[in-house]
């Protein structure tokens, strides 16, 4: 895996200087690029982008040792867990089209999961209580998800199925599998004929096995690469994106998400009653994870309360040298795509992305 080696004073030092972005105090008084900027500027994101359907918004560098611009809406990046939201789009078609049922044991579609109690429900919940298979897999080489199913489910489950809520790609690594072996076509094929060709995701895409790069346009990423963790926070653009599977595999845009989350609340890809199935049959998760206080995790779809009432429905994704967030607000109020070229999953970092979404949504009502 090449990498292009980036030390963490030396980002600083780009960042501090001025080469990335205008001044914050510069901008317009503009909420949203207050937030990208602030994460520029005081929080070392390399670049940040905000695109709501008519107007992207960006800071910093595309690229921190050149300082080339941001990409616009139509730069591709990794959607990491937002795909989420399209494996159990794919998985609600099939039980809309009679193939499985949601208190189906997962077992019996995966064979390593025959004699468990794990049903369908329980994996798009994330309450099926599976271990964390990413914290166990060595990527410094490839592997198959029957290989990380194994990992997770020799650690021992977190909790007994249906009884509590925890996060864990595991889930949608099964999930995957369920897709694979119901469909017959496996699911990154399923998810192409269901969701991306209905809704003309041209530039979304799956990797290729052994594909690192990123096609087209795009920005570079920086953080911790996990097969190398001892280099530090170096370049980390290329990255075996196929292993991230049903859980985090998919490339995209911000303008081809917007579509999905438009698509996919607006009645395009599902009978209304399954797109209000994944809505409704919900689990609190304010304060876990990384969701704000009335937050809630239905099937692959979170919602987070806006500071301007109601909510907005949609995912979020990280990997070391990216993080996006955003949805569909409810009410029809708008829709938004927020990401940045370095991990923002916590403190001061993850306020200001989910701060940019929230004031890009409000800003009509505020206006």
């Amino acid at each position: 895996m090449r990498s292009r080696s980036v030390t963490v004073a030396a980002l600083f030092t780009v960042l501090a200087a001025g080469a990335l972005a205008p001044a914050a105090e510069a901008r317009p008084k503009d909420p949203v690029r207050r937030q990208l900027d602030l994460l520029v500027h005081r929080d070392g994101v390399p670049g940040a982008l905000a695109y709501d359907g008519v107007v992207t918004r960006t800071a910093g560098a595309g690229d921190a040792v050149s300082g080339t611009r941001m990409p616009d809406e139509r730069g591709r990046f990794r959607l990491a867990s937002n795909t989420k939201a399209f494996t159990a789009t794919a998985v609600m078609r099939l039980v809309a089209d009679g193939r499985i049922q949601l208190d189906d044991r997962a077992g019996q579609y995966v064979p390593q999961l025959a004699g468990h109690a794990v049903t369908v429900r329980q994996l798009l919940k994330q309450t099926a209580g599976l271990a964390e298979y990413t914290a166990l897999v060595d990527w410094s080489r490839a592997g198959t998800p029957e290989q990380y199913l194994a990992l997770a489910l020799a650690a021992g489950p977190d909790f007994e199925p249906g009884t509590g809520w925890g996060y864990s790609n595991t889930n949608y690594l099964v999930l995957g599998m369920v897709v694979d072996k119901v469909s017959g076509v496996g699911f990154r094929s399923y998810v192409e004929r269901t969701v991306l060709r209905p809704l003309h995701l041209d530039d979304t895409y799956w990797p290729e096995p052994g594909e690192l790069t990123l096609r087209g346009p795009h920005a570079r990423n920086y953080g911790v690469n996990p097969a190398f963790p001892e280099a530090g926070v170096v370049d980390v653009t290329e990255l075996p994106g196929y292993e991230f599977g049903a859980s985090g595999g998919l490339v995209s845009t911000p303008a081809d998400l917007n579509t999905f989350w438009n698509g996919l609340f607006g009645g395009r890809l599902l009978p209304l009653w399954a797109t209000e199935l994944m809505t409704r049959d919900t689990t609190a998760v304010g304060g876990r994870d990384v969701y704000p206080a009335g937050s809630r995790y239905g099937y692959g779809v979170a919602s987070i309360p806006l500071s301007c009432g109601g909510a907005y429905w949609g995912h979020g994704g990280d990997l070391p040298g990216s993080s996006v967030g955003g949805g569909r607000a409810t009410g029809g109020r708008g829709t938004v795509t927020v990401y940045t070229t370095a991990w923002a999953g916590e403190g001061r970092r993850l306020s200001r992305l989910q701060g940019a979404v929230d004031a890009m949504l409000c800003a009509e009502r505020r206006g």
